[in-house]
């Protein structure tokens, strides 16, 4: 059980609408690392989506790392996306136009609504470069012969 989780996701395809595939890295909130964009993750999502447009894809991302989360036994999360449009729509201060992404922005309003508190903050995409790299593996794997999806965590000792 980790009480408190630090989040970064991402999307990506290949065209767009085209291959497309997300990323994840959970990382425990305690450590004093936690929210440098170098920590190495607890937890990790690779998993390639098929066919399918960049937002669709760095909107599963969240919905799948917030699932993770609460699987982990998370009751605080900290999102730190590089898409400036599901920070923005995620705080309600724009309106989800898109109805591909609309049925994807109410399972991430649910899931975030299991956990005592929730952040969302817009990070440059250079900060987000493990998700993103777990993103691009996942297309890369894909393309190889491989699993659609890899996810990872790491045991975590009990707090004593």
């Amino acid at each position: 059980m980790i009480p408190h989780l630090v989040i970064r996701t991402d999307g990506a395809a290949r065209g767009n609408p085209g291959p497309a595939s997300l990323g994840a890295a959970l990382i425990d909130g305690s450590r004093s690392d936690a929210r440098s964009p170098s920590a190495p993750p607890d937890a990790t999502i690779s998993e390639a989506l098929g066919i399918q447009t960049n937002n669709v894809a760095e909107w599963t991302g969240v919905v799948e790392a917030l699932k993770l989360a609460h699987r982990l036994g998370a009751e605080v999360v900290d999102l730190y996306l590089d898409s400036k449009l599901i920070v923005e729509q995620l705080h309600g201060r724009w309106r989800v136009k898109d109805a591909k992404l609309a049925p994807l922005h109410a399972e991430a309003k649910a899931l975030l609504g299991r956990f005592r508190r929730w952040s969302a903050t817009h990070v440059p995409r250079e900060q987000n470069s493990t998700a993103d790299r777990l993103a691009n593996e996942a297309l890369d794997r894909v393309a190889a012969g491989g699993p659609m999806r890899v996810a990872r965590a790491r045991r975590v000792a009990p707090a004593e």
